[in-house]
Formats: structure tokens, C-alpha cells, sequence
């Protein structure tokens, strides 16, 4: 009798496999995230309750997941427009445009952190032409949203590449020729079949952008109830040397994000089920 679980690969030693899969998870993720549990457990449920809706971190909690998702949601937009261009254009120039998206990524976050507050600064490049307008970026929520968006946007491009690259534009020709207009063959070839891809980018740079502090601390400026994030409270409860109480704070941090990852995820899944005939 077969193994319901098992399925043909070219890779033999599923058992091997399962386990080693089983157990390098387990001493990355899942002992990490027990502790974190089992640290939170100490303080009792009139400690916990009281530490994480405090007026200070329901703030940053407000500030950290809208700009967040704020980011992500600019970076799924223009995240495809940079990646569509990069695979479906050829111009000059190219390649450097290409390697510039990944300077997110090779940047140290504080040094990321300087560039943006002396560029958005009063008197920095482009704070200075934002100022008259009376808009201020530095050392304030647009500026964490900013920082957020700029560290984000290599997941979503770096996603998308792939998706289409793979995408046939013998189709999108085929519904042009039968009478399909720009926008109709957009919403109804192209955008289903990138969907997954842009969903996937959108959750990393969600994701990514959550966690983030070091390109966060300098243009945020760091003010209580304002423009204070919650991985800079979690740090400052480390310092004081409150472990449960940045546990705490880490914990709600953790479920929060894992519920809207595991949405994201599932409306996935059932996107892709319903494009290849599962229901």
C-alpha cells in the first residue's frame, strides 16, 4: 500500500527527506518561536494584557502595520510596472536598471536609513521642493512609509520577473485579434495569470516591511505615539532588560502577522485551484 502523502520524485529518500525537512524547521522556527511563547508565559495574563494595550505600542502597532501595508500595496503597483518593463522592453540602459532594483537589498538598512533622511530632509534633495508644498517626510509617518516602500519593492519585482517571463504573449495577441480591448485583455489574460506571483511579492515585502528597524529608526525620528514603530519598542524592552514585556509585544506582532500571511496565502491557493480546474 502506497503512503497517502507520498508522491513519485526523482530525489528517492522521501522519509529522509520529510525528516531532515521536519527538523531544520524546527531548529530555526519553530524552537525560536516556543521560547518566545514559553518567555511571554511568565509574566501572566494581567502583565501581558496591560504591556501590549499600552496607549505607546497601540500606536505602534497602528503605525507599523498600516504603513506596512501601505508600502506593500505601492509597491505591488509600481513593483509591476518596473518588472513588466524589464521583461517586456528592451531600451538602454537596461542592465543598470536591473541591478539598481537589488540595491535594497545590498544596502545595510542603516546606512539605507541615513540616505532617506538626507534626502527628504528639510533641507535635503528632495525635501527641500517638498517643504514649500507643506510636505514634510522626515520624522514622520510618510517618512516610515517611505523607508518601508524602498526596502520592499526588490520582492515584488524580483517575484514578478519570472511569472512573465513565462507568460505567452501569444494570448494576449489571440484575444487582441478577436476584438478584446487593452484593458479586457489585461484584467482577463495577463492579470490572472500574475496574480499568484504579485500576491506572493506583495506578502514578502509585507512581511519584510513588519520586521524592519534600522532603515526605519533614523527617517522615523523616533517621537512616542507618533512616528515610534514597534521593533523599536521591542528593542527599547530588551534594554531595560523587560525580556517578557518585548516578548510580549513580539507575540502579538507574530499572531497578527501570521493571520493576514495565512489569508493572503489561502486566497492564493484558491486562485491558483480555480485557474487550473480544482473548483
Amino acid at each position: 500500500m502506497k503512503h497517502p502523502f507520498k508522491q513519485h520524485s526523482v530525489i528517492p529518500g522521501f522519509g529522509m527527506t520529510l525528516g531532515f525537512t521536519v527538523f531544520y524547521l524546527s531548529l530555526l522556527v519553530l524552537i525560536p518561536l516556543s521560547a518566545l511563547f514559553l518567555k511571554t508565559a511568565t509574566m501572566g495574563w494581567g502583565a501581558f494584557w496591560a504591556t501590549v494595550t499600552d496607549p505607546r505600542v497601540v500606536a505602534s502597532y497602528k503605525l507599523t502595520f498600516g504603513a506596512s501595508l501601505a508600502g506593500a500595496l505601492i509597491n505591488a503597483v509600481f513593483g509591476f510596472i518596473v518588472a513588466w518593463t524589464l521583461v517586456r522592453y528592451s531600451f538602454p540602459g537596461k542592465r543598470i536598471i536591473d541591478a539598481m532594483v537589488d540595491l535594497p537589498f545590498a544596502l545595510p538598512t542603516a546606512v539605507s536609513g541615513i540616505a532617506l533622511t538626507a534626502i527628504y530632509a528639510r533641507n535635503g534633495w528632495v525635501g527641500r521642493w517638498l517643504e514649500p508644498l507643506g510636505i514634510h517626510a522626515a520624522f514622520t509617518p510618510l517618512g516610515v512609509g517611505i523607508a518601508l516602500t524602498f526596502i520592499g519593492l526588490p520582492f515584488v519585482v524580483r517575484t514578478l520577473q519570472p511569472a512573465i517571463a513565462d507568460l505567452d504573449p501569444e494570448y494576449e495577441e489571440a484575444a487582441a485579434s478577436l476584438g478584446a480591448g487593452r484593458v479586457q485583455v489585461f484584467l482577463r489574460v495577463i492579470f490572472p495569470g500574475l496574480l499568484p506571483a504579485l500576491l506572493t511579492g506583495f506578502a514578502l515585502a509585507f512581511a519584510r516591511a513588519l520586521g524592519e528597524y534600522g532603515s526605519v529608526v533614523f527617517i522615523s525620528g523616533n517621537m512616542p505615539m507618533r512616528t515610534e514603530i514597534t521593533p523599536l519598542l521591542i528593542i527599547s524592552k530588551l534594554e531595560q532588560y523587560d525580556y517578557a514585556g518585548a516578548t510580549a509585544i513580539a507575540v502579538v506582532m507574530l499572531l497578527a502577522s501570521f493571520t493576514i500571511l495565512l489569508a493572503i496565502n489561502a486566497f492564493q491557493w484558491r486562485h491558483v485551484r480555480r485557474i487550473h480546474g480544482g473548483g
